[in-house]
């Protein structure tokens, strides 16, 4: 499973630090919330074991901070033009 870009990202986290993979977003003006989306793109066999198993396992590294919400969906979230 890898991180792609898409059409609407208008930031990317980890640009200046190569000790981390790059994580290009989208980061929605004005959200209260300091929401960001981005996409991962699953191979083959990752398509196949989701479907056979249904699970996706969801891994945050926290460094001990106290954990931010999260969200996985199968949708482009709502509200994502450009800004």
């Amino acid at each position: 499973m890898d991180l792609i870009s898409f059409t609407e990202v208008n930031t990317t986290f980890g640009k200046d630090q190569p000790e981390y993979s790059q994580l290009p977003a989208h980061r929605f003006a004005d959200d209260p919330n300091g929401r960001i989306a981005c996409c991962w793109q699953l191979t083959w066999r990752e398509r196949f074991r989701v479907l056979v198993t249904g699970q996706i396992w969801h891994q945050v590294l926290t460094f001990y901070r106290p954990v931010q919400p999260q969200k996985l969906t199968v949708e482009k979230p709502e509200g994502m033009e450009q800004s």
